[in-house]
C-alpha cells in the first residue's frame, strides 16, 4: 500500500533552518509530482511547494518564495523541503502529499 512518512520537524528559533524529509513507498514515486502542504491551528491546509516528477520544475506559495526549497531524490523515493529564515508564522503541521495520499504530518514550531 502507499505510504508517505515525514520526518525532520521540531522546535526552531526564528531565523533558523530545518529540513523535512518524506519517504514514499507503494507506488512509482518517480512518475508523480510531489507536494508539501501545511496546516496551522485554526487555518485551512495550504499548498506550500510542489515539484515535478523529474524535478525540472518547482513552485511555491508566495509567502515562502526565496526561503523554502523543494527537492527530490528519485533513487531514494524521497522528497525534501529545506526551510530557511523561518518565521513564527511558518509554525504548522507539514504534510507530504501525492495525489490522494497523505503522510501523517510533522510539526514545525518556530519560536524563541
Amino acid at each position: 500500500q502507499v505510504q508517505l512518512v515525514e520526518s525532520g520537524g521540531g522546535l526552531v528559533q526564528p531565523g533558523g533552518s530545518v529540513r523535512l524529509s518524506c519517504v514514499a513507498s507503494g507506488f512509482a514515486f518517480s512518475s508523480y509530482y510531489m507536494n508539501w502542504f501545511r496546516q496551522a491551528p485554526g487555518k485551512e491546509r495550504e499548498l506550500v511547494a510542489t515539484i515535478s516528477a523529474t524535478a525540472d520544475s518547482a513552485g511555491y506559495t508566495e509567502s515562502v518564495k526565496g526561503r523554502f526549497t523543494i527537492t527530490r531524490d528519485n533513487g531514494k523515493n524521497t522528497v525534501y523541503l529545506q526551510m530557511n529564515s523561518l518565521k513564527p508564522e511558518d509554525t504548522a503541521v507539514y504534510y507530504c502529499n501525492s495525489r490522494e495520499y497523505w503522510g501523517q504530518g510533522t510539526q514545525v514550531t518556530v519560536s524563541s
